[in-house]
């Protein structure tokens, strides 16, 4: 039996895979069980920002779990501290809480906004993603994910995005919060205009409610800043971060003002900033740092976007925008995109379809020039070969 018809019979089978078994990975490639290399264009869905099996970040790992590897939170772990110390300075905000998951750092903003505001409601924004437990489901608008799950929590109000009147006309005595993310990645690299963050920001503080920024995809260089607010202007009340943070490393984290504090009790989680986490994290900050990745996403994002928008149609599927910040880019296509991804993954490169219509482009931070251009080669090829 194949790896793959193991996990056909062993698996729950939430997923839709694309039909290769990658085995290793190393800087912005991957290896399939058959030696085929690859071009991941994907990174882990904004996970690898440093590539794979960063040096520094396996030798971080390996001396930690050589050291300590978990005591659960009921004692002090040096790792942790100073990842809360890195985090105070990278996003200005003053206090943080630990989780394992972008969902669980959405869980933990929406029970501390309810809970310092003693307030019950939420709005967030229309082809908005938060997660998929309940609570986080709650905040994500795509129909097809929240349908079979309802009743969900109540007292979440989705409004257009890029629309601050909307939000304003929807606030409500009882609203606690407005969730948004400052490009809506799985809603299909849609980003928000800076007009539009800073009403909303001037709107929360009139009418007295938090400000939640969900930089779960957008954090850690992805955008040519270290956090996607940043070029607004603006500073979020409550934000919340995973994927990258940890380049691998399953680690989540909320960050919140000093006046915004949960009392004892009030959450935590068993697993919740592991020294081992921890640790992978600090690595992944100090490469980001060290090696100018935030620069380089801004510099190699202008390359690829502008490769892209040379290209009108793919497969006889036109092309209605392509759109980007930093290396965060998107092909919006007049029909659904799932068969340009197996042509890619066919000539070598890794990309995936979001939002039904936008092909997505999240390479490594650590991508090259030529490895752009080998990205830009393929497309083309598929542009050429379909008669565009």
């Amino acid at each position: 039996m194949t790896p793959i018809e193991s996990e056909s019979i062993h698996i729950q089978p939430t997923y839709t895979r694309q039909p290769i078994h990658i085995t290793r990975g190393s800087g912005c490639r991957v290896w399939d069980a058959d030696g085929t290399e690859y071009l991941d264009c994907l990174a882990g869905i904004a996970v690898n920002v440093c590539g794979h099996c960063h040096p520094k970040i396996v030798e971080a790992i390996r001396k930690q779990a050589e050291t300590l590897i978990h005591t659960s939170n009921l004692y002090y772990t040096e790792p942790q501290i100073r990842l809360a110390e890195e985090l105070v300075k990278l996003t200005g905000l003053d206090r943080i809480f630990f989780c394992n998951s972008g969902t669980e750092a959405a869980e933990a903003a929406m029970k501390l906004a309810r809970r310092v505001t003693e307030k019950t409601d939420f709005i967030a924004a229309e082809n908005s993603f938060h997660g998929r437990t309940l609570g986080a489901l709650s905040l994500t608008h795509t129909e097809k994910y929240r349908t079979p799950f309802e009743p969900l929590i109540p007292g979440v109000t989705f409004v257009k995005y890029n629309d601050a009147s909307a939000i304003e006309g929807a606030i409500t005595r009882d609203t606690a919060a407005v969730v948004l993310e400052a490009v809506q990645g799985e809603g299909g690299i849609k980003i928000a205009s800076k007009e539009y963050l800073r009403e909303v920001r001037e709107i929360c503080d009139a009418r007295d409610v938090l400000l939640i920024i969900d930089e779960v995809q957008t954090g850690f260089g992805r955008t040519g800043a270290w956090f996607a607010y940043e070029h607004y202007g603006i500073k979020p009340d409550i934000m919340t971060m995973a994927k990258a943070l940890g380049c691998g490393f399953p680690i989540g984290a909320m960050a919140a003002r000093e006046d915004l504090k949960f009392e004892r009790g009030d959450h935590g989680a068993t697993f919740a900033g592991g020294p081992l986490a921890c640790a992978a994290s600090l690595a992944t900050i100090d490469v980001i740092r060290s090696e100018g990745l935030v620069e380089r996403s801004e510099v190699l994002g202008a390359h690829l976007l502008e490769g892209l928008q040379s290209i009108e149609s793919l497969a006889g599927n036109r092309v209605r925008e392509v759109r980007g910040i930093g290396l965060m880019v998107g092909m919006d296509f007049e029909s659904g995109c799932g068969k340009l991804v197996n042509m890619a993954r066919e000539r070598g490169v890794l990309l995936n379809c979001t939002a039904d219509t936008v092909l997505r482009f999240l390479p490594p931070l650590t991508i090259t020039d030529e490895e752009i251009e080998q990205v830009l080669g393929v497309i083309r090829q598929i542009a050429e070969s379909s008669g565009a």
